[in-house]
């Protein structure tokens, strides 16, 4: 649905309005019209607080007649974001078909501009993801268009994967490629071998120097995971996500519950980016995202997610990875192999 100018001036000044009425004296130097947000840049007079600002975002969205208004800072300047109305969803192969990704890189989505937005295992800055996001928030949707997007640009010779799904729903669907080692691993007993066995293969690599073909082990519910099989666990994953670099083996982990126990120090060092969808409250975005007012707990599921790497927030609308996908990533795969 397209916006006139006159329509982005009336929302201006509802938010002016709402700041002026507790005493703020913040003025909104423009608008930017992305495919799924309207974004506000405010233009704030020394001393004022962003908290103060943050404060008021239930006010903005209701004078915007929207269900949320994120507020946040970025580069210097404060932003009010809130989601634009009616927008179709983005689909993964479509996105596959028109760019050619560089090898071990996944298409998570697009960004508020519009442009794809990729991530590459490999990078020292990526290595391991964690994905965290309450029901409905599509945290397990996007593990799957990450998995699917890795293997519709990478043959099975050079990218391997094992699947972790203790509830047994989320990985189903991916069973059938060819890249995935073995059958889908359904109960915490079954996780707890499988891990000591990916540990094994990490040092057996070591040993010999090897790095190919790069291993993803893929995490669904890690938080059950780590409650059923305790401390043997824990200690199996942090091996991996410590070491697992060198021998060309990554995490991608998904919670529901991002909590200061499951995400400790630990964690913290050995997943440095972290995607986040909608979680409950503003403590588990703290324990998600590790920074204070990210206002993921403004998102509005539904593939709506922060990409947090390197004390950064960027925002991003997951690509969806349908059934009727799967065929098309099967026939890529067979050109590639």
């Amino acid at each position: 649905m397209a916006l006139s100018r006159a329509s982005l001036n009336e929302m201006c000044n509802r938010i002016e309005t709402v700041l002026t009425r507790h005493r703020l004296q913040v003025r909104v130097e423009g608008a930017t019209v992305t495919p799924r947000l309207l974004q506000f840049h405010l233009l704030t007079p020394v001393g004022v607080k962003v908290n103060k600002i943050t404060g008021l975002s239930e006010e903005i969205a209701l004078a915007l007649n929207s269900r949320e208004a994120r507020v946040y800072r970025s580069n210097g300047k404060i932003n009010v974001e809130v989601p634009r109305r009616n927008t179709a969803p983005i689909k993964l192969m479509p996105l596959c078909q028109e760019i050619e990704a560089p090898a071990a890189t996944a298409i998570l989505g697009v960004e508020t501009t519009g442009a794809p937005l990729l991530l590459r295992l490999p990078s020292p800055d990526v290595v391991h993801i964690l994905i965290a996001g309450t029901t409905g928030s599509g945290k397990t949707a996007l593990a799957r268009t990450l998995l699917a997007s890795l293997a519709y640009f990478n043959a099975p010779s050079a990218l391997q994967m094992i699947l972790i799904d203790p509830k047994g729903r989320g990985f189903g669907p991916l069973a059938k490629l060819p890249h995935v080692q073995g059958k889908v691993v359904a109960t915490p007993d079954e996780g707890a071998t499988c891990l000591a066995q990916v540990v094994a293969e990490m040092e057996r690599r070591d040993h010999a120097n090897q790095r190919t073909p790069l291993l993803i082990v893929a995490i669904d519910e890690l938080a059950d995971l780590l409650q059923t099989g305790g401390k043997a666990v824990e200690g199996l994953i942090n091996r991996l996500a410590q070491r697992g670099r060198e021998a060309g083996i990554h995490l991608v982990a998904c919670t529901q519950k991002p909590t200061a126990a499951l995400i400790g120090g630990a964690m913290k060092a050995n997943f440095p980016v972290r995607l986040v969808g909608a979680v409950a409250s503003r403590d588990e975005a703290r324990y998600a995202t590790g920074m204070r007012d990210s206002g993921a707990e403004k998102l509005e599921g539904k593939g709506d997610f922060l990409l947090i790497a390197r004390g950064d927030a960027l925002r991003f609308q997951a690509a969806w990875f349908g059934p009727e996908d799967l065929p098309v990533v099967m026939a890529q795969t067979q050109k590639s192999s």
